[in-house]
């Protein structure tokens, strides 16, 4: 390579001076080296083992490093060794960070390392680049006229063949991998592309742009694609928490805008707007670190609630196992438990029956109590045993056509003595007309009127209980009426929850749970039906009623 060991050429010193000024080569040259190098050691030093943080670190080194050299080439231009000097790697080096972006791309998007045969790919291509860099065929000399060197075409097309190459690489990478992205990453690889391709392309544009017009001006237009760039970047690590880490918008903005802000020293010459300049400089950094201060706070609690929701969370998920656990043991405790009393039932029926010899009076009457208790404990394992299998989801309905007259009547026969020994009407108002048939499961819709009569008849001291049946539209009401306790306002909203009972009906019913509205509620709504109760008051009796739907798919108003 031939330097011309030239120095001092006041020739070149005064024309460069006299067609570009020298506050825009240094404008568009350090604060976009300090952008990025800003951006590229922020990334990699908050996740240093990340290949992509490496990556970005080594893009921004790259071009920085030719930002720098270029920056020589125009202050230095009096000095033909250093021009020289410095201009020979400038090609090595914007093929270099050409690379360095490919790489950043597929590693970006794809989330991993490149092949190791794209690796030599690539390496092969910048061989040639790498190689002709100190030698002749890059520079062949210096010119005293236009005081530059003198590039050689082969390794400038050749250069351009490379950079051209690498930048439709870059693009057909990206389309086919956004093709085949889900939304979220679709954005990304979308602001990626547009950030990368900006910046190549300017900087590819302008720089060949300058040759081909022999006005090196142009080209210095062309770097500010990197602050672009660096600004998508931002973008991503912002919005989508690229790279791992978090940035703060307002960092980012108020750095931008503390180094905008001090660049305007290369261009300002007045001692008056010298001062203007630092006054706002030092206003856009007191305010600049108050919001960013604020934001931070606010960031901070944003986590800390973060935190607690994901603990509620996990908390949350907990309790809903334990609820599982414990509605799949209560499963299994009913099915045990109900086996054994079902026994006791049935020899203790036997006994009162005589089935194994004449009982005395008093023998006989422990054993009817013994009944009495064992029927209780029946009706709560199977109360039990319902809510587990409804709660797990495993409750199974057989729907049919269903004729709930009969039903009723069936209802009637069973609770008629037990309410005679009580001292309580029982009624069954026989409808005049013929009550249409209803959709619905015949077992489980008779568990739940058993259940209401016989709530009606423990729950009132004196007076009647009455059953009627009713078409009502679509649906079939029956209705249980009785003169009772009644229930007041205030617990109405709450009957049908689970383990719910009225304070007076703890008076007299001691051994009732609470389940069996709730259960009958999810029965009746699992059939496509409805339950509910109206009462005027404490002590004025109450009407609970269920609706069946004639037919399956009634929707429920």
């Amino acid at each position: 390579m031939n330097y011309n060991l030239v120095t001092n050429i006041q020739w070149c010193h005064q024309m460069i001076a006299e067609t570009v000024p020298l506050g825009l080569v240094y404008y568009s040259h350090i604060p976009t080296a300090v952008v990025s190098l800003l951006v590229g050691f922020f990334v990699f030093f908050k996740n240093r083992k990340s290949l992509i943080s490496k990556l970005l670190l080594g893009l921004s080194l790259t071009f920085s490093m030719w930002l720098m050299l270029s920056l020589v080439v125009w202050v230095a231009n009096y000095n033909s060794a250093l021009t020289m000097v410095s201009w020979a790697p400038l090609g090595m080096l914007n093929a270099l960070f050409f690379a360095c972006s490919l790489y950043f791309v597929y590693v970006f998007i794809d989330k991993k390392d490149i092949s190791f045969f794209k690796k030599v790919i690539l390496g092969l291509l910048l061989l040639p680049i790498v190689i002709s860099t100190p030698l002749d065929i890059n520079l062949a000399g210096f010119t005293m006229d236009a005081c530059e060197a003198i590039e050689m075409d082969m390794f400038l097309n050749y250069l351009l063949f490379f950079e051209i190459l690498v930048s439709a690489w870059i693009i057909i990478f990206s389309v086919q991998r956004y093709l085949k992205a889900d939304d979220t990453m679709r954005k990304q690889i979308k602001l990626l592309l547009i950030g990368i391709s900006l910046f190549l392309i300017s900087f590819f544009a302008a720089g060949y742009y300058a040759t081909y017009v022999g006005d090196f001006r142009y080209e210095l237009y062309g770097l500010f694609g990197m602050t672009v760039f660096m600004g998508f970047l931002a973008y991503l690590i912002v919005q989508y928490k690229a790279f791992n880490i978090k940035l703060l918008a307002a960092q980012a903005l108020v750095t931008a805008l503390v180094i905008l802000i001090a660049s305007q020293y290369l261009f300002v010459r007045n001692a008056t707007n010298q001062i203007l300049t630092g006054v706002t400089l030092i206003l856009a950094l007191g305010f600049g670190y108050m919001l960013i201060k604020s934001i931070k706070a606010e960031v901070e609690r944003k986590e800390q609630l973060q935190k607690v929701s994901d603990s509620l969370a996990k908390a949350n998920d907990r309790l809903r196992e334990l609820d599982n656990a414990k509605s799949e043991f209560i499963s299994i405790a009913s099915h045990q438990l109900r086996t054994p009393l079902t026994a006791i039932k049935g020899f203790v029926s036997l006994l009162l029956e005589g089935s194994y010899g004449k009982l005395t009076p008093k023998v006989a009457d422990v054993l009817a109590k013994v009944d009495t208790s064992n029927t209780r404990l029946v009706d709560l394992v199977e109360d039990l045993l319902n809510l587990s299998r409804i709660e797990a989801g495993r409750m199974e309905y057989d729907f049919g056509k269903v004729q709930l007259t009969g039903i009723i009547e069936e209802i009637y026969d069973t609770f008629a003595v037990r309410a005679k020994d009580k001292k309580i009407s029982l009624e069954f108002e026989k409808p005049k007309g013929e009550i249409p048939e209803v959709t619905t499961d015949k077992t489980k819709i008779r568990e739940v009127i058993s259940n209401l009569v016989d709530n009606a008849i423990k729950y009132t001291p004196k007076g009647n209980v009455t059953v009627r049946i009713a078409p009502a539209g679509e649906f079939v009401r029956v209705s249980v009426s009785d003169t009772g306790i009644g229930i007041s306002p205030e617990e109405l909203p709450y009957l049908f929850q689970k383990f719910s009972r009225g304070k007076d009906s703890v008076k007299i019913n001691v051994s009732s749970t609470g389940l069996g509205l709730h259960v009958g509620k999810k029965m009746m709504e699992a059939m496509g039906g409805r339950i509910g109760v109206d009462s005027k008051g404490a002590g004025a009796g109450s009407t609970f009623w269920v609706e069946a739907p004639r037919e399956m798919g009634i929707e429920i108003m």
